[in-house]
C-alpha cells in the first residue's frame, strides 16, 4: 500500500459521496436520541470539503488532512465539526509534508486522529460515540500489522471491528451528548457519529484497494 497525495485527495471526494449516500440514513438515527443533524450537517460540510479542495489542496498530504480539518470545522455544526475537524488536523499534522503514505503511517494518523477526539470531546471507549467505532478499528489495525497481515487484510480488519463497535452501540447507554439525557432510553439505538466513522472506514478501504 502506497498511497499519493492525488489519492488521498480521491478518497477524501469518494467520503464526501458516501456521506451524501447516506445523509438521510444518518439524520434518521441520530434524530431518534440525538440532534437529528449528523447526516445532514457531515454532508453540508463534506461538500464544502470538496470544493475547498479544487481551489487549494495544499503541497502534500499533511497539507490536504489539516484544510479538510479546518473546512470542516468551519462548516460542520453540532459536536460533529470540531471532533471530525480536529481528527482530520491531528491526521495532518501527523503526516507532515509526506507525499505519500503506507498502512504503517495511517496506523500513526489514525492514532494522532483519535487522540485529538479524545481530547476535544472528552468521550472514550463505552461513551456510546464514534469513539466506539473508531478505537477498535486502531486496535484492529495496529494487531493486524503486528501479525504481518497485507495492507489489504489490515485494512479490512478495521473495518470490520469499526462495524463491530456500531453494533456494540446499540447495547450500551449513552454517556455523553444530548443522547445521554436519555439514560437507559438510548439503549437499542445505534450511535449516528460511530455509524459515520465506520463508513469513512469502509470508504478507505473500498478505494485502496480499488
Amino acid at each position: 500500500m502506497s498511497i499519493n497525495r492525488a489519492k488521498v485527495i480521491e478518497i477524501i471526494n469518494k467520503i464526501a459521496d458516501r456521506i451524501e449516500e447516506n445523509k438521510l440514513y444518518l439524520t434518521e438515527l441520530d434524530a431518534v436520541i440525538g440532534d437529528g443533524d449528523h447526516g445532514l450537517n457531515m454532508s453540508k460540510g463534506f461538500h464544502a470539503v470538496k470544493e475547498k479542495l479544487k481551489e487549494d489542496a495544499g503541497n502534500n498530504i499533511g497539507d490536504i488532512l489539516k484544510k479538510t480539518g479546518m473546512t470542516l470545522v468551519s462548516n460542520v455544526g453540532g459536536a460533529s465539526g470540531p471532533l471530525y475537524g480536529t481528527a482530520f488536523m491531528k491526521a495532518g499534522l501527523e503526516a507532515g509534508s509526506k507525499e505519500e503514505i503506507d498502512v504503517i503511517d495511517f496506523e500513526k494518523m489514525l492514532t494522532a486522529a483519535l487522540d485529538g477526539i479524545k481530547m476535544r470531546g472528552k468521550a472514550v471507549l463505552e461513551d456510546k460515540t464514534m469513539v466506539d467505532a473508531i478505537e477498535p478499528a486502531l486496535y484492529a489495525l495496529s494487531k493486524a500489522i503486528q501479525l504481518g497481515l497485507s495492507s489489504k487484510e489490515a485494512l479490512k480488519e478495521a473495518v470490520d471491528a469499526a462495524y463491530k463497535g456500531v453494533e456494540h452501540t446499540k447495547a450500551i447507554i449513552a454517556r455523553k451528548g444530548r443522547a445521554s439525557y436519555l439514560a437507559e432510553r438510548s439503549i437499542g439505538h445505534q450511535d449516528a457519529g460511530a455509524t459515520s466513522s465506520a463508513l469513512i472506514f469502509k470508504t478507505i478501504y473500498e478505494e485502496i484497494n480499488v
